[in-house]
């Protein structure tokens, strides 16, 4: 992890410079009441993006009675100002869980594994995020109904992702009608961009592609990002849902409350919950229903501890068996990508950390709130490829453009937090220290290969066994081949290259196709030195892409699928399609862990529209009226 010495310093000098400007850091008022009592109709486990606006919608509900409960605390305060999200990754209000060691990916990786984040807070995950705001492929939901999953297609969810937003934007005019108007997620245009935006915006033109409102129609092209951010400070579920919703008086949020088991009576109906706090085990219960909304490693988790898993697995840490459910824990999918591709650009046009301190830069923020502090760290624009295999509106690649590289900061912190070997990060970095650049991300949005997470102890205490099995289906190493090669004619257009001078990070000069020539004679595409551990093959050949992927490619933090929704028929399905989990009563699985198949773009909005649609399969199940989708 980052040296602590020096996270403990930039952290308290954010924390004084936050709370000396911006007053709604000091202002937050969750209505945390910390000791529950007595009987709840719903109990919510898990405050982030689902369960936060789960507890909302369902407390609208005057005579329900509702709890939410929270493994942390509070945000802090440093998570209301966008870029700095990066001091948040490691710190309390991150799990800090870690995969396990990868075998076909990491290779340049810590152990050959990655840090894992996942929010600890109320808003969760919302609250330590990059906030983009991406839905994904209209495809995706399509496929999912097609799969057995009534009421999942995209015409079906469109009214959920309008009911939740709030679109705050000017620059999809066109695509007006698929944007909401007055929901409690506010998204904006991106505040505050470097330079070298409107390069890559010109690179897409360049390559045939358009700029495109990804949240629109259709998915294909360039875009710049969408944020879930107002009045230019982090928009979380804390700050849009819980807050709003914590001052009526049947709803009840409980913080440092870690729940350990979901309680069963014996006609395996889920009557409630034990949890931890303040050192006491506590015990809440449910005359409805018990909601699971930990995420996609959390709710396989407890599941797992309460009985409702794989029995084999059960039987092995001596828990005792309340359903034999083998999906539970399986199909864990998430986005890998390769933050490796870095250019180097001319002075002043790329994302810094003492620009992010200048004082004029916070003067902006202050006064107008904009400037650079308005937007996460490196974040400039997405790009979505077209397909070569089957629909090609269809994505499997998309392109995460970053105004900044790992050795940015000349080797002092980024690399530990990215994981990398020190070694290999310093050879391969090395030449680009403290210099400006950016970096073009192949993210795999369709990844084939397939994960699990599974238990370490029966001890709820202890972290689960996370392991994305990155790069397992061959398929995917071709794809993120495809990847680099699309990344590197973005970098490699005259937009990029001649008018901001990006030169791909250089030792060897080759051809895409792998023809080696001479520094200097040629100017196709300039590669870095070879990547330590890749020396076997001939440099930009696709066998070099291919050994490259395999030790750059790690997460890109959008798990999901580990409590599938699926029809009965799938011997993996832990969910259907109301999202009650299957052999029990009085169970729901709502968040990220319910996806059949992971979906084209980052995952906060999806994750909303899920928690929308599911409050209201709640509402209907108990004859409660429900809002007209916009």
């Amino acid at each position: 992890m980052i040296n602590t010495f020096i996270r403990t310093v930039i952290t308290s000098l954010l924390r004084m410079v936050i709370l000396a400007v911006v007053r709604e850091a000091g202002q937050q008022n969750y209505a945390d009441r910390n000791v529950p009592s007595g009987q709840y109709d719903f109990i919510v486990v898990g405050s982030g993006t689902a369960g936060g606006i789960l507890a909302s919608r369902l407390s609208e509900v005057g005579h329900w009675k509702v709890l939410l409960l929270e493994s942390g605390g509070a945000p802090p305060p440093e998570s209301f100002v966008p870029a700095f999200n990066l001091a948040l990754i490691g710190s309390d209000v991150d799990w800090k869980f870690r995969t396990v060691p990868q075998r076909y990916s990491n290779r340049a990786f810590q152990d050959n594994a990655s840090h894992f984040p996942r929010g600890r807070c109320l808003g969760g995950t919302s609250s330590i995020n990059w906030m983009m705001y991406v839905r994904g492929n209209r495809r995706d939901y399509d496929n999912w109904e097609a799969l057995g999953n009534p009421g999942w297609s995209y015409e079906s969810v469109l009214g959920y992702f309008k009911k939740a937003e709030d679109y705050r934007g000017k620059r999809n005019n066109d695509t007006a009608s698929y944007h909401g108007r007055g929901g409690p997620l506010v998204v904006e245009d991106k505040r505050w961009s470097t330079p070298l935006l409107s390069g890559f915006l010109r690179a897409g033109q360049q390559l045939g592609y358009q700029v495109v409102d990804p949240n629109g129609p259709e998915q294909i092209g360039f875009s710049v990002a969408d944020m879930t951010q107002r009045n230019g400070m982090r928009g979380s579920i804390a700050e849009t849902y819980i807050k709003p919703a914590a001052s009526r008086p049947n709803l009840h949020v409980a913080t440092n409350a870690h729940v350990t088991k979901i309680l069963f009576d014996k006609n395996k109906r889920a009557v409630g919950v034990r949890f931890q706090q303040k050192g006491k085990m506590r015990t809440a219960m449910a005359r409805k229903e018990v909601i699971l909304s930990a995420g996609a490693v959390g709710s396989p988790h407890l599941l797992l501890l309460s009985g409702v898993g794989p029995a084999k697995h059960l039987q092995q840490h001596k828990i005792p068996l309340v359903i034999d459910l083998p999906g539970v824990g399986h199909n864990l999918q998430d986005h890998p990508s390769i933050f490796g591709l870095a250019w180097m650009v001319r002075k002043g046009v790329g994302t810094s950390i003492p620009r992010l301190m200048d004082p004029e830069n916070i003067k902006d923020y202050i006064l107008n709130r904009q400037g650079p502090l308005t937007s996460p760290f490196g974040i400039e624009g997405n790009a979505w490829s077209l397909s070569p295999e089957g629909d090609p509106h269809w994505p499997d690649l998309q392109y995460l453009f970053l105004s900044g590289t790992p050795a940015m900061d000349n080797g002092l912190a980024l690399w530990d937090l990215v994981g990398y070997r020190r070694k290999l990060f310093n050879q391969y970095f090395g030449d680009i220290f403290g210099r400006d650049g950016f970096m073009i991300g192949p993210m795999m949005t369709r990844p084939k290969s397939r994960g699990t997470v599974t238990l370490a102890s029966r001890d709820p205490m202890r972290a689960p066994l996370i392991d994305p099995n990155f790069l397992s289906h061959p398929d995917d190493i071709k794809t993120f081949v495809r990847g680099i090669k699309f990344a590197i004619s973005i970098g490699n257009t005259s937009a990029l290259r001649d008018d901001f001078e990006a030169v791909f990070n250089n030792k060897v000069c080759v051809c895409v196709s792998g023809e080696s020539f001479p520094k200097g004679n040629r100017d196709d595409l300039c590669l870095t030195q070879v990547l330590p551990g890749c020396e076997h093959e001939v440099p930009g050949s696709d066998a070099y892409w291919a050994c490259f992927s395999m030790h750059m490619a790690s997460t890109t933090y959008h798990p999901c699928g580990t409590c599938k929704m699926a029809p009965g028929s799938d011997p993996y399905s832990v969910l259907d399609h109301n999202l009650k989990v299957r052999g029990v009563t009085g169970l729901r699985v709502i968040d990220a862990s319910m996806m059949p198949l992971i979906t084209s773009g980052n995952l906060n909005a999806p994750v909303a529209m899920i928690a929308e649609k599911g409050a209201d399969l709640i509402k209907l199940d108990y004859d409660v009226p429900v809002t007209p989708l916009p």
